[in-house]
């Protein structure tokens, strides 16, 4: 897959709560293009961070309604991967490694 691709299907880090407990479990999680499956996101995140991705489950979040003014407008909707390391991955120098 092209590097160029792969930046497109990786939109970035999602940074919420649930997504930090996940870590424990050796689970990142992911921000993705609307339009990538489960195999594209695989083989993305095995090249961009060259780990072993056991599974990855999407789920798509609607975009809420929110009132603008006096106008009705909808944030846009996204995609959410999560995504599940093998059990020799080391979180920490993983995540550190991203921070830098």
């Amino acid at each position: 897959m092209k590097q160029e691709r792969i930046l497109q299907i990786i939109r970035g880090p999602v940074v919420t709560e649930k997504s930090s407990s996940a870590i424990a479990d050796k689970q990142i999680v992911f921000r993705v293009a609307y339009d990538a499956n489960k195999e594209d996101i695989k083989i993305a995140v095995e090249q961009l961070l060259d780990v072993k991705v056991v599974a990855v489950n999407t789920v798509n979040i609607k975009g809420k309604s929110k009132r603008f003014g006096q106008r009705q407008g909808y944030r846009k909707s996204f995609k959410k991967a999560y995504i599940s390391l093998g059990r020799d991955v080391d979180m920490e120098a993983l995540l550190s490694e991203q921070q830098a």
